[in-house]
């Protein structure tokens, strides 16, 4: 699937923007699919809300339950004072996850689409297998910021091995909040570690190393924008510092994020993210 000189990019610089990789109809199913599923969605009286910013702060049942159900996640600005959402539930939901790609359908076949086993063969991930999906809405006006951060410190393997595929739904612009990579960032060392707590009622935040993350603009220099056309695939090496800016347009940014990992590494029991024994990770070949 990759040219040998997109393979040099992607180890050069821990990502790589691949043009016209979706088709309209296909991100037009998964799209209205996701538009179904909140629709359907009645949240409990625990709100659950999505932010890598202090996540362990608010990390609870139905948080750490989500690696095998399908869960529909808040903006951290969607609630008034008197904690009422401010506006349509449709327009209040962050993300959904995470185990969409198993439990539903569309999204099953989106996720094992035999080009993305290609690809991980041609970058070097050995036995790769899907573990995390996020439909990520980016809502207009309150789509909330993503802290410059690693995804191995999220979804860590020994040795690390998570590889984000990242694919845009609808155009990302600097505006609506797109992403933005340090290039070659994938070369410095994992800065922390996200671990369920040992009493596994809740997560906590291990520091590793002391280099700081690269900061978000106008302060930082070493974070480029990934502004792309509906229909891109952007693939994200795990230790590469990466970032997106609050929505502030009224234009959303609809994206889909599967992170796999190598069948060979190891995925130790405190990550966050967990499956019941029912439920083994399944390979994209």
């Amino acid at each position: 699937m990759l040219s040998k000189d997109q393979i040099e990019t992607y180890q050069r610089d821990g990502f790589l923007v691949v043009d016209d990789f979706v088709p309209p109809r296909s991100r037009a199913r998964l799209r209205e699919r996701a538009v179904e599923i909140v629709d359907a969605w009645e949240p409990s009286e625990q709100r659950s809300v999505f932010t890598t910013n202090e996540q362990e702060r608010v990390s609870d049942g139905e948080f750490l339950a989500s690696g095998s159900s399908i869960w529909c996640f808040f903006e951290e600005d969607a609630f008034g004072p008197d904690g009422e959402l401010t506006q349509p539930k449709e327009l209040s939901i962050n993300k959904i996850g995470h185990a969409q790609h198993d439990l539903d359908d569309e999204f099953e076949r989106f996720s094992y689409d035999p080009r993305l086993a290609e690809i991980t063969t041609d970058i070097g991930l050995v036995d790769a297998l899907a573990l995390q999906s996020m439909y990520i809405f980016k809502q207009p006006h309150i789509g909330g910021e993503v802290g410059c951060h690693q995804d191995s410190t999220f979804l860590y393997t020994d040795p690390m091995s998570v590889t984000g595929f990242w694919f845009a739904i609808e155009d990302a612009t600097l505006e609506n909040g797109c992403l933005w990579a340090a290039p070659g960032g994938h070369l410095g060392p994992l800065r922390q570690l996200f671990k369920r707590s040992p009493s596994g009622d809740g997560t906590v935040m291990e520091q590793l190393d002391d280099t700081p993350l690269p900061e978000p603009p106008p302060v930082g220099s070493e974070l480029v924008p990934l502004e792309v056309a509906a229909g891109t695939l952007v693939i994200l090496n795990g230790q590469l510092p990466h970032w997106s800016d609050v929505n502030r347009s009224g234009t959303s940014r609809h994206a889909y994020t599967l992170h796999c990992i190598s069948g060979t590494a190891d995925y130790p029991d405190w990550n966050w993210l967990q499956r019941p024994a029912d439920m083994p990770l399944r390979p994209l070949a």
